[in-house]
């Protein structure tokens, strides 16, 4: 570590053990949460554990009548998992690109992130995972695409294969006799790469229409809001047209999508901004109404203005207060609608991969979690599916999580680890 990083690396470590003594004791989750009032940092908060993998044997902690084992293994960086319906698992294998740091504080957090293993050189592919003797693990591995550019969300819709690459939306054509794709991937919609990377992709019931995530290229606006121009949105794509729009904006980092079946709502999680404290705002969980604005950059949850940004008093009145806190800094990333029967003891509800958090003095998410749903909302507090993912005195990841989705027998979940290298299934005991 040259000078410059010990440096920043000891002041990060004073800055984390004076909050620490101010940290909030509880985590502002759930549909009315306590979020502190705001604290501005100046210098902000880093803390992250060293990323270590999962020693020989060890696994994540599943919760009470489940069971968990290693579906794949010996990826490079997953990150999104898609079942096909012949039952072919997808893996998104993609990472942030490393690049040089443009300030004092931008090379303690790119630092903080290469310890991580969160930055690197990417793969850039999708692999193909089959278990074809149903035994929860799969045997063959296959590269499905490759030579990509930051490959995320995926989607299937009759015989058209999309993928949310970092600059855009590719369609490929998709061979169902032979589980492949076909030729070149066709642009059909081109994004702003940089900042918040993530493309992930989900398809309307009815196949008419895609929908894409695109995360802010900066905290807060850091750049002025013209570099921001179609960023911090959710993208609808209308298939048959090409046409292109903003679905809901203000959104300051929406990475997964799910359907809620009983209202046919589309939802999404959020990642929130930096700088605050360690609770304020949460990330969180909402539903997603066409033509709405949930806030970012001038506000969070609801009109509280963030007062480090120059406003507008007509947006910020116009802000919509998302449905459910999920904790500050969680990076709740990974989301999945899990219908009842899915998993034994769990109901219909929101199943969420939470990365964990970096910029905080006590660390959050690191777990992958259950929210309840009744009546199309959450019905009550998160409960723990996997847990185990940090070492107690928290200088240890042994694995992330990220996106998740049900398996392809119906009865478990898939949830991409990438710092395991691992996609795990969760299952009954």
């Amino acid at each position: 570590m040259d000078l410059m990083g010990k440096a920043t690396e000891l002041v990060g470590a004073a800055m984390v053990a004076l909050r620490r003594k101010d940290a909030p004791d509880t985590q502002a989750i759930g549909t009315t949460p306590a979020i502190p009032q705001a604290k501005e940092q100046g210098i902000m908060t880093l803390k992250m554990p060293t990323a270590t993998g999962w020693a020989k044997g060890q696994k994540p902690v599943a919760a009470p009548g489940l069971q968990v084992n290693a579906f794949a293994s010996d990826l490079h960086h997953p990150r999104w998992v898609e079942v096909l319906p012949n039952g072919d698992v997808l893996v998104a294998e993609s990472m942030q690109a490393d690049r040089k740091p443009r300030s004092v504080m931008d090379h303690a957090m790119i630092a903080t992130m290469r310890r991580a293993r969160a930055v690197g050189v990417s793969a850039n592919r999708v692999s193909l995972w089959r278990d074809k003797d149903g035994d929860g693990v799969a045997e063959i591995r296959e590269v499905f695409v490759e030579n990509q550019n930051q490959p995320f969300g995926m989607a299937l819709v009759g015989d058209t294969f999309y993928l949310g690459n970092t600059d855009g939306i590719l369609a490929f054509g998709y061979d169902h006799a032979s589980g492949k794709i076909i030729g070149e991937g066709r642009r059909l919609v081109e994004f702003k790469p940089g900042g918040h990377w993530t493309r992930s992709l989900i398809a309307s019931a009815d196949g008419k229409r895609l929908y894409a995530g695109v995360g802010s290229l900066s905290n807060i606006g850091d750049e002025g809001m013209e570099a921001e121009e179609g960023r911090a949105a959710i993208w609808e794509l209308d298939l048959e047209t090409g046409n292109a729009r903003i679905f809901a904006g203000g959104l300051r980092n929406p990475v997964g999508l799910a359907w809620e079946p009983n209202t046919d709502a589309l939802w999404t999680v959020v990642n929130e901004r930096d700088g605050l404290g360690d609770e304020t705002p949460p990330d969180y969980l909402t539903s997603v109404r066409d033509g709405g604005f949930y806030g970012w950059p001038y506000c969070y949850w609801g009109q509280t203005v963030d007062d480090r940004v120059p406003q507008d008093a007509k947006l910020v009145a116009s802000a919509l207060q998302p449905d459910y806190a999920l904790g500050g800094h969680t990076a709740s990333l990974g989301l999945c609608w899990m219908p009842e029967g899915t998993l034994p003891g769990f109901g219909d509800g929101m199943v969420i991969g939470q990365h964990g958090s970096w910029n905080r003095s006590i660390l959050s998410g690191y777990k992958l979690i259950f929210v309840p749903f009744a009546d199309g909302k959450p019905s009550g507090p998160p409960r723990d599916i996997l847990s185990g993912f940090l070492s107690e005195d928290e200088k240890k990841s042994y694995g992330r999580p990220v996106g998740v989705t049900v398996g392809p027998d119906g009865k478990s979940l898939l949830m991409a680890d990438d710092v395991g290298d691992i996609i795990w299934r969760v299952s009954g005991a």
